[in-house]
């Protein structure tokens, strides 16, 4: 990969979920324009395939962290629109902490010597 490339970064299991809420936190969106603003919000380090992407959605709406609703957008085509819930809100903030441990747990072991 040349210098100038990107880097492609997996993602770990739940990273998607914690995006998925605070990007929701800010605005409800469909579920193509939430992949849209992780790509931008990440500079394009992070690309969420529709095959990530829906069943996660689909997993947050059943945990009741997320709600959609269909409506039809401007081109008259039917999209589902999801917004963060109050539960969902309670979730982002216990994922906020989570993640706030791995990284500091990380970063000691990378600063071990």
């Amino acid at each position: 990969m040349s210098g100038t490339q990107k880097q492609k970064i997996d993602l770990l299991r739940g990273t998607v979920d914690l995006m998925i809420l605070r990007i929701l936190d800010i605005q409800p969106l469909h579920g193509i324009a939430i992949a849209d603003r992780i790509r931008q919000s990440t500079k394009g380090a992070f690309h969420i395939q529709a095959g990530s992407l829906f069943p996660a959605l689909h997993r947050l709406e059943q945990e009741g962290w997320i709600a959609g609703e269909w409506t039809t957008n401007e081109k008259a085509r039917r999209i589902k629109s999801y917004r963060l819930t109050t539960a969902g809100r309670k979730q982002l903030s216990e994922e906020k902490r989570t993640w706030e441990r791995v990284v500091a747990a990380v970063t000691q072991v990378l600063d071990t010597h």
